[in-house]
């Protein structure tokens, strides 16, 4: 797979002085995507240990690897699993790490993986590229599963009768389709300012990637690696992922009871 384009992260200035990388320390960047994060803390001269599900990502920063031997070590896993992918290599602390939560500016920019409504494409949403596929969900799943899921994970006040829709539409196998069943289901207008399709791809996505256990595995496995006086940075987009970070810092900074053995700084 060719390289991409250098990607610049929305928040890359505010998250690097966060850090604060030095030469000579150990990050970790959980959700190596395009690579924004990674590229910039290595500049620092610290060494990076990437981490990402996606097979893609991974391939396509191999490169970056090959130009920065022994500083940048690309590993295909979940961030959920950073202490034990650590551990197998020897490794039990650093001196920080980046998480940069949901989906990777790449994986929307491929119409072929199906994520994003802007390009049709099949329906897809698998980061990992393996197990259920969002059709298979829209496809299999009853009308109460896929309300539950609308309603938990993306928060659409209307999920009921989306779907309905969803259901009655059957089958649904790209993404142009599904967000055109979620328009007519909502009554949209073209010059309103937010897609309505847009909830019900977030809640989607979600739920076959298991985004919210992942991302409260994830903060937990970031601070057994992190050394005493480490930091972590925490990049998230909706109120889901932002109640979890929240929660887990208020917890972690004292303001309620916390179980560890050490508080990185936040």
């Amino acid at each position: 797979m060719t390289a991409p384009a250098p990607h610049i992260p929305v928040l890359l200035d505010e998250v690097i002085a966060g850090l604060d990388p030095q030469a000579g320390e150990t990050h970790v960047d959980g959700t190596f995507g395009a690579g924004g994060y990674t590229r910039a803390i290595l500049r620092s001269g610290a060494r990076v240990i990437a981490f990402d599900r996606d097979p893609d990502a991974i391939e396509a920063g191999r490169a970056l690897e090959a130009e920065n031997d022994g500083a940048l070590t690309l590993i295909h896993d979940r961030f959920s699993r950073i202490a034990a992918a650590l551990a197998e290599r020897g490794l039990d602390q650093v001196d920080g790490v980046t998480l940069d939560i949901g989906v990777s500016s790449m994986q929307l920019d491929q119409a072929d993986r199906g994520f994003s409504f802007q390009a049709d494409g099949p329906l897809d949403m698998r980061m990992e590229q393996a197990g259920m596929s969002a059709a298979d969900f829209v496809n299999e799943a009853d009308e109460d599963e896929i309300a539950d899921v609308l309603h938990t994970l993306g928060e659409e006040p209307r999920a009921r009768r989306v779907a309905r829709w969803i259901v009655a539409a059957r089958p649904i196998t790209r993404t142009a389709q599904l967000a055109d069943v979620v328009r007519r289901a909502l009554g949209y207008r073209p010059h309103e300012k937010k897609d309505p399709a847009t909830r019900t791809f977030q809640a989607i996505r979600i739920h076959l990637n298991a985004e919210i256990d992942e991302l409260e595995q994830g903060l937990a496995a970031a601070e057994r690696v992190l050394r005493p006086g480490g930091r972590l940075a925490v990049v998230s987009f909706h109120s889901l992922e932002d109640r979890i970070v929240k929660r887990f810092l208020r917890e972690r900074s004292g303001a309620t009871p916390a179980g560890s053995r050490h508080l990185p700084d936040v």
